[in-house]
Order: structure tokens, then C-alpha cells, then sequence
């Protein structure tokens, strides 16, 4: 209500769904669950003009399982829709906002951070990796003209900053707007565009919104997704907390170590307890990642709940059956994420 975000309402979803056939459950549970203009894309794709989709990754560590959360329905709606996929790896963001890191830390993050990516399974010749620092022959000139038309103002009252940020940082969201209409520049014409993203990176596109009209460009929209919780449950996944967060590269040993270790549990203190008056589900991390991300079924989904809410399933039966499921998700994400070293390269965009 606050900054004009929508609710993804039924009658959206069945508009989507005549295209899609059917609706990733992310969608109809709601884990996508706002947007800015999908319902104009939509049009516009009704109207035969297909959109591109952009999202990204700021590298400056692993992969961990929130981040891949995005990235599971842009993939998917990148194979339902049939359209190109910009990915941005604005190497250079998480070295002007943290002092630790350097430059040769954030080259080494993006090219880790590619792999999990091209793991995923997106289309070779239509996934295309813009990297900040790499391509910015082709980014810059188009980031200034973005830049021209933001204030200072503007940029400390929608970002916090203050008179202690680095000038870099203060122009970053520039950068950032870039892919939402190099398409259309390198095109020629005008492609609508969107962008799935979680709800603490709108701030910049609201910018972008603002901007890329008064250039020429259609406003980029936005479908919005919600946090997978850290496994204490108290905030969302942080890479920089190997205890609250499932890297893409770490081991069965490990992820049963952490969950059975550190998963919030929404049982009861004692077994005799939880069969006698269950569990919630509702604030479970564990359930919360099955619902969220691990388990698509919604019949098993469904009976889940149930039982956990009865006390017919304990809390560590349901440790166990989410560790099974995201230990059967890597085993599969890791092997594809070694064979991802031999083609990465055919996924960057080549600069002429």
C-alpha cells in the first residue's frame, strides 16, 4: 500500500496460466506475491509483443539456497514463455558497500556464482551474463544517462545514504537500471521487460521506473518474491552466516548437521507433548522451506501440514524428510554445476 506494489490476485494467475498451461507453485502459493505492471506485460504479450526477463546475483560469496529462490521461476518462465534472459553480476557493488572486500575477491565470487547459475539449466543463446566491470563499455554510457536524471536527494532518501558514502555507491543504482532497456537499445526498438526479484531489491527499480520514460523506455515491471527464512527463523538468509544458511556447495553431512542442529522448530518440547497437542507448521522453518521451495507437490504438502499439526509426525521426521529432499537437489545441482565450468563462457555476453 505504501509504494503502490499489487497483490498477484486469481484473476492474474488465469490470465498466466492460458499461456503457461499450468502455474509453478510459487506462484500459486503465493511465494511470488506482488508485482508492478505483470498484468501490462501480459498484455503486451497477448498483444504478440514478447517481453525479456532480467534478473541478477551481487557476488560477494557463495550461493546459498535463497538466492536460487528467484532464479527457479525466471527459469521457468523463461522455458513457458520462450524468451531471452538478461543476468546481471554487478561485480563491483559489494566491494563499494563492503569494506572487506576487494575487487579480486568479487571476480572470484562471480565466476563461483555463474556456475550456480548455468547449473540451473538456462538457455544457451538466450541467457545472456552482463558483469559490471567487464561489460561497462557497453553499460556506462547508457548508466550516465540514467544517472543525469536522479538526484542526490532522491538517491539519499530512497537509499539511506549519507555524507560518509562513497561516491561509487551513490551512483551504483545506475548500473543497476542498465539491463531493465539494453535490450531495447541494442534492438532498436522498445521490448518490455521483467524482472523478478525479492522485495528488498524494489527500492532501486522504483528509481528506474521513475527514469526510463523520460528516456524513451517502457518502465521495467517487477513481480516481487518473499525471503526464505534463515534456518533459526528470526530473518532472511544471510551468505555472510554459514550457521542459518544451505550453501550450493556444501555436503549431506553438512546440510543434515545444520538443519538438524539449527532449524527453528514449531513442535513441542517433549514428544509426549507434541503427540498430544502438535506442532505449528506455520512458523516451522523446515515446513516453511517444503512450502516455499522443496516441495511441490500440494497434496504431500498438504498432508504434511496435517500431520505435523496433529503430532502424527514429529519434528525430526520432518527435518529428515526436507534434508532428503534438498541433499536429492544439490546432488543434482552440484553435479551440474561442475559440468557448468566447460560452458559458462558461452553465457557472457560477448563484447565487440
Amino acid at each position: 500500500k505504501q509504494f503502490g506494489v499489487k497483490l498477484i490476485d486469481e484473476e492474474l494467475l488465469e490470465r498466466i496460466k492460458k499461456h503457461t498451461k499450468d502455474l509453478h507453485f510459487m506462484l500459486t502459493r503465493r511465494v511470488f506475491f506482488a508485482h508492478r505492471d505483470l498484468d501490462w506485460v501480459i498484455a503486451k504479450y497477448e498483444q504478440k509483443e514478447k517481453f525479456f526477463l532480467y534478473t541478477g546475483r551481487a557476488p560477494s560469496g557463495p550461493v546459498h539456497l535463497g538466492h536460487l529462490m528467484p532464479c527457479l521461476l525466471t527459469k521457468w518462465l523463461q522455458d513457458k514463455f520462450d524468451v531471452e534472459l538478461w543476468f546481471q553480476f554487478p561485480d563491483e557493488v559489494k566491494f563499494l558497500f563492503k569494506k572487506e572486500l576487494t575487487l579480486k575477491d568479487t571476480e572470484k565470487w562471480t565466476y563461483e556464482n555463474m556456475l550456480d547459475v548455468v547449473a540451473l539449466g538456462f538457455k544457451k543463446g538466450k541467457t545472456h551474463f552482463l558483469i559490471d566491470t567487464k561489460h561497462a563499455s557497453i553499460m556506462y554510457k547508457h548508466a550516465v544517462r540514467v544517472a543525469k536524471r536522479i538526484t542526490f536527494s532522491t538517491a539519499k532518501a530512497v537509499f539511506g545514504f549519507t555524507h560518509e558514502t562513497n561516491i561509487g555507491a551513490i551512483f551504483y543504482t545506475a548500473m543497476q537500471a542498465v539491463p531493465a532497456f539494453l535490450p531495447s537499445v541494442l534492438k532498436g526498438k522498445n521490448i518490455p521487460c521483467l524482472i523478478p526479484l525479492g522485495l528488498d531489491q524494489d527500492p532501486h527499480f522504483r528509481v528506474a521506473r521513475d527514469v526510463l520514460p523520460k528516456l524513451g523506455y517502457y518502465k521495467p515491471a517487477i513481480i516481487h518474491c518473499k525471503f526464505l527464512p534463515a534456518l533459526t527463523g528470526q530473518s532472511k538468509m544471510s551468505a555472510s552466516n554459514a550457521v542459518t544458511a544451505i550453501y550450493t556447495t556444501d555436503s549431506p553431512e553438512e546440510v543434515e548437521r545444520k538443519i538438524m542442529k539449527h532449524a527453528f522448530s514449531g513442535g513441542q518440547p517433549t514428544v509426549e507433548e507434541h503427540r498430544k497437542k502438535g506442532g505449528n507448521p506455520d512458523i516451522d522453518v523446515s515446513f516453511q522451506w517444503l512450502y516455499m521451495m522443496f516441495e511441490p507437490d500440494n497434496k504431500k504438502i498438504s498432508e504434511i501440514y496435517h500431520a505435523y499439526k496433529t503430532g502424527a509426525m514429529l519434528t525430526s521426521e520432518l527435518k529428515h524428510y526436507l534434508i532428503d529432499k534438498i541433499n536429492a537437489f544439490l546432488k543434482k545441482h552440484q553435479k551440474a554445476r561442475e559440468k557448468a565450468r566447460k560452458i559458462v563462457h558461452k553465457y557472457i555476453l560477448e563484447v565487440d
